[in-house]
């Protein structure tokens, strides 16, 4: 497929290395520059674009970008074809990585914001594993406890081919439903970072609750101050599945 990342932060640079890896055409953009995207990023194959040009003639565009900017885009993506696929892997962090968003404060699902601002639909994934994660444990399909990452959209042909990625990426992925029910994989639900199997994700998203999850969200100074010295990826794992013990 031709892919393109926008965004080359941890999670769009993860995305886009692992994606050309698995044989796909993939184009990175930042909306600082060229100069801006780390040579890391495409030592497995990804190629550099200018904004403007990276979202023409693409099967498939991933948002890495910081939640609530997607408005920024809106012009650029006017004139992306509608059988475009747009993956949206943000999260909402007031107060720690966003500034307080009055809407989302007030019940409304992330990513049918994102979709709002961006002014066309989009599919919600790898939203629900920390970058570390996705870095250092996707493995081959098959493979004995293999996580699993939930995908949520509107459009059935658009989740399939999401779906297909995140299985490129090396995990399972998971139909969460439609993109309204995506509120169960943001930020701190049960099923929001703490690497689960196939087996395992129904039941977390099924536990998800909207004031409580909100709650340890905001708990999470709080949390990582409790952590030791420079915490591992398994560190901040077993702090977020505790929070819901």
């Amino acid at each position: 497929m031709k892919i393109t990342v926008i965004g080359t932060g941890a999670i769009g640079g993860n995305l886009a290395a692992k994606l050309a890896a698995a044989g796909h055409d993939v184009q990175v953009a930042n909306a600082r520059g060229r100069e801006a995207v780390r040579a890391e990023v495409l030592e497995s194959g990804a190629r550099v674009a200018d904004l403007a040009d990276a979202v023409q003639g693409r099967n498939v565009i991933v948002l890495s970008i910081p939640f609530g900017v997607a408005g920024k885009l809106a012009e650029l993506f006017a004139s992306v074809p509608e059988e475009t696929v747009v993956i949206d892997t943000s999260n909402y962090y007031p107060g720690m990585l966003s500034e307080p968003i009055e809407a989302v404060d007030n019940g409304q699902v992330e990513s049918v914001y994102t979709a709002e601002l961006l002014g066309r639909p989009v599919v919600k994934a790898w939203n629900a594993a920390l970058a570390e994660t996705q870095r250092t444990k996707g493995v081959p399909a098959g493979t004995p406890g293999r996580i699993a990452i939930p995908v949520a959209g509107d459009s059935e042909k658009a989740k399939k081919v999401a779906m297909q990625l995140v299985d490129d990426t090396g995990f399972d992925p998971y139909d969460a439903g439609a993109l309204a029910d995506s509120w169960r994989q943001q930020p701190n639900s049960p099923a929001y970072c703490t690497e689960l199997s196939l087996d395992e994700l129904p039941t977390a998203l099924a536990a998800a609750d909207r004031v409580k999850d909100v709650a340890v969200r905001d708990s999470l100074p709080e949390r990582f101050a409790a952590l030791p010295d420079d915490p591992t990826v398994d560190d901040v794992v077993e702090m977020n599945r505790a929070a819901h013990r």
